[in-house]
């Protein structure tokens, strides 16, 4: 009876993976080629580039307008570096709350240990753009002396394709949509601004930031990593359809995972099989004991 609950069991969720698949703008594309990414993806990703340094003497803007140096925010502590643009609809906000939710979760207390750049990577942004971010991220974070370590940041095109270069950040605009094709992921820098980790996707281990902001500390150079790079990626509502790109890796997750259930079922059915075959010739299946009254 087990067996064949399970059966069953397996099979109702082997028929309701077949079901169509609901994906979201921001869904994976890893490892695709260039080539085979949509024009719109081919030149979006996020490089390692470890133990580099990014530009310090950019100006930047700060929340109330004031011209800043990135040296400036720099005091002799780690950073977490989180390249945004604050009116994305979709992958930047996944991004900033993911982070959030891991530094709520650290020992450390941002404005103490270590400090935050969110920095704009649309030059159309706004100083009161990045004050109503700022406030509604540390109305969350809900630590003392938060304000004075979280920086919300705008600047110009030529700022802010310096400081993307220079930390590997590669994305696109598109001037229909007057919205932006990018990766998720950000950077842990050393207090004296060399690139020492990164971490991609929208959800960073508590513990992972913890240690990786430690190694920072002590300018400590992190190795680089695997990348499964999720990618700010629009609906397009006139077809109806997402891009061929992410489709084919939607598929070709399904598929995987058809794979892996069809062959665990065979594997039951096969030990099933042989339970029985092992069975003494005219001999029944043992039954439950009845319970006595």
């Amino acid at each position: 009876m087990r067996h064949t609950a399970f059966r069953g069991a397996a099979i109702t969720a082997l028929i309701a993976l077949l079901v169509p698949i609901g994906v979201h703008a921001d869904s994976p594309a890893p490892g695709l080629p260039a080539s085979v990414r949509p024009e719109a993806l081919r030149d979006v990703g996020f490089d390692q580039r470890l133990d580099e340094s990014i530009p310090l003497d950019l100006t930047f803007r700060d929340e109330a307008g004031r011209p800043v140096t990135l040296g400036s925010l720099f005091r002799g502590r780690p950073v977490i570096l989180n390249l945004a643009y604050y009116r994305c609809p979709m992958l930047c906000t996944l991004v900033l709350n993911g982070l959030l939710s891991s530094m709520r979760a650290l020992p450390f207390d941002v404005g103490k240990e270590f400090d935050v750049l969110t920095v704009s990577f649309d030059p159309e942004d706004t100083p009161e753009q990045a004050t109503q971010k700022k406030a509604t991220y540390l109305g969350e974070y809900r630590r003392p002396g938060a304000d004075a370590g979280w920086h919300f940041l705008t600047g110009d095109a030529a700022s802010i394709e310096a400081l993307a270069r220079a930390v590997g950040f590669r994305y696109h605009y598109d001037p229909d949509r007057k919205e932006f094709a990018h990766a998720a992921g950000i950077a842990v820098l050393t207090p004296a601004g060399r690139i020492a980790r990164y971490f991609f996707g929208v959800e960073f281990s508590p513990r992972d930031l913890k240690f990786g902001l430690m190694e920072a500390a002590e300018g400590r150079i992190g190795s680089p990593i695997d990348q499964l790079l999720l990618f700010c990626f629009h609906y397009d509502p006139s077809s109806g359809r997402y891009t061929t790109a992410v489709l084919t890796v939607v598929r070709a997750g399904g598929v995987l995972t058809l794979l892996i259930l069809a062959a665990f079922i065979a594997w039951a059915v096969r030990r099933e099989r042989a339970g029985r075959a092992r069975l003494p010739v005219g001999a029944a299946p043992l039954a439950p004991e009845t319970r006595r009254h």
